[in-house]
């Protein structure tokens, strides 16, 4: 049986191994990332980085808890994603949350992983049969179960 540690380090090895993809369909595939999946980029950072820290340090429920407010947080904006993919016309693109999500210090600073150029209509490329904010969706959805269970488990 694993362990909640084990668990947490395997739920941070995917969420940052997702953002490396993420990377790499941006940098080398040169689709352009748009506001909701610069939100969700956050969202698996804040997933990841709270399941390191709650593995390193033994915080195991602590952490699990903030990762899961996360999770929850990108589960909401995939929805959204997926709402404005399946209604064309409706659109997030130059808007103000573009704007916003742009001048974030994180996005000054490493524009290349948080500065959102694409149009989220335009997220309807497939890797593996499925488009990317629906691949965001079951990874959302994984963590967020897998997450549920180590805050409901008996040991930690």
């Amino acid at each position: 049986m694993f362990t909640s540690r084990q668990v947490l380090f395997a739920i941070a090895s995917i969420s940052f191994a997702l953002i490396a993809f993420a990377l790499y369909l941006q940098h080398i595939l040169h689709m352009l990332p748009c506001p909701l999946c610069v939100i969700q980029r956050y969202a698996f950072l804040g997933i990841g980085l709270a399941a390191l820290v709650g593995a390193i340090s033994g915080k195991i429920r602590a952490a699990a808890l903030v990762a899961l407010l996360a999770a929850i947080g990108g589960l909401v904006t995939v929805g959204k994603h997926l709402y404005v993919i399946a209604n064309p016309g409706f659109t997030c693109g130059i808007d103000p949350m573009e704007t916003m999500l742009n001048k974030i210090p994180t996005a000054t600073l490493l524009p290349g992983l948080f500065r959102a150029d694409g149009l989220c209509e335009g997220a309807t490329d497939n890797v593996l049969g499925l488009a990317i904010p629906h691949w965001s969706a079951v990874w959302f959805v994984v963590l967020t179960v897998l997450l549920a269970w180590v805050l409901l488990r008996k040991r930690a």
